[in-house]
């Protein structure tokens, strides 16, 4: 079967059984609908090249989310083609197959199938951590609200926080952040020092850690003084650390979610369509 009646299918299994709907929902354009069919024709095929059972695949609603829309949306805008007379669902497909064909000029199918449902899966499970928008140190005592320790997971940490130090603080050099990964033997890797900028304006500092089963911990030294550490007066914010699980992770929590409707899987549109267009 052609990939132009592969996907023509696949959007008019959908129509049949959602054109009845009434709810109130987003009416998705056409050129992101496109997009949209372009990222679950993808994900379709990788599901099959690797034999992935479809009752226990998590796929198609973070392709949604991506473009900013829910299952609810894509299901109301595929159903209200019908009432459209000068717009055709064939047109959106031809969209999504030119997309495709363009792609496939310039990159391995295989490569940019698995890329499109990592990249998927990656999103779905990255989380944050730690979040605090709003940290004053003004004592020596303070200092103790900007050291963390955090245990990790395989895969990739992104500390990011702004900082200001203004014209009260006494340490006239030498202040710094620490960051660094504790494996289980309780040694430090990937240490990383910043010193930080008297400037009097808000300053940015970010740190990217990746771990694997050989970390323990993640430790955050914020703020570390000199040899005579004085007064501070500094203000940290927008303090996040952002985790991603590696690749292979994430991909394996994605196959165990559960999908209620799940739009162009085979399953699903075979139930859909006329008995005699099969």
């Amino acid at each position: 079967m052609t990939l132009h009646k592969i996907l023509l299918r696949a959007v008019a299994g959908c129509a049949l059984l959602l054109a009845a709907s009434c709810a109130r929902h987003k009416i998705i354009p056409d050129d992101e609908l496109a997009l949209i069919f372009h990222d679950a024709f993808l994900t379709n095929a990788y599901i099959g090249s690797e034999n992935v059972r479809i009752d226990s695949l998590n796929v198609y609603e973070p392709i949604f989310a991506h473009y900013g829309y829910t299952t609810s949306d894509v299901q109301y805008t595929i159903g209200n083609f019908s009432k459209r007379k000068s717009a055709r669902l064939g047109d959106v497909v031809e969209q999504a197959i030119a997309r495709l064909e363009e792609e496939g000029k310039y990159y391995n199918r295989e490569v940019s199938i698995l890329d499109t449902i990592d990249n998927v899966a990656r999103r779905t499970f990255t989380r944050t951590v730690l979040a605090d928008s709003l940290i004053r140190v003004r004592s020596l005592s303070d200092t103790a609200r900007l050291s963390f320790s955090l245990d990790v997971l395989p895969g990739e940490y992104n500390v990011s926080l702004k900082y200001r130090i203004d014209s009260l603080d006494r340490n006239q050099r030498g202040l710094r952040s620490n960051m660094w990964l504790e494996r289980s033997d309780s040694s430090s890797v990937s240490v990383y020092n910043a010193t930080l900028r008297r400037s009097g304006r808000e300053e940015s500092l970010s740190r990217r850690f990746t771990t694997d089963s050989t970390h323990r911990r993640l430790r955050l030294s914020l703020l570390v003084f000199g040899e005579k550490p004085q007064r501070p007066s500094v203000t940290v914010t927008d303090l996040k650390v952002v985790y991603t699980p590696q690749t292979r992770i994430a991909v394996e929590s994605l196959y165990v979610r559960q999908l209620d409707i799940r739009i162009f899987a085979d399953e699903f549109l075979r139930a859909a369509l006329p008995k005699d267009s099969l």
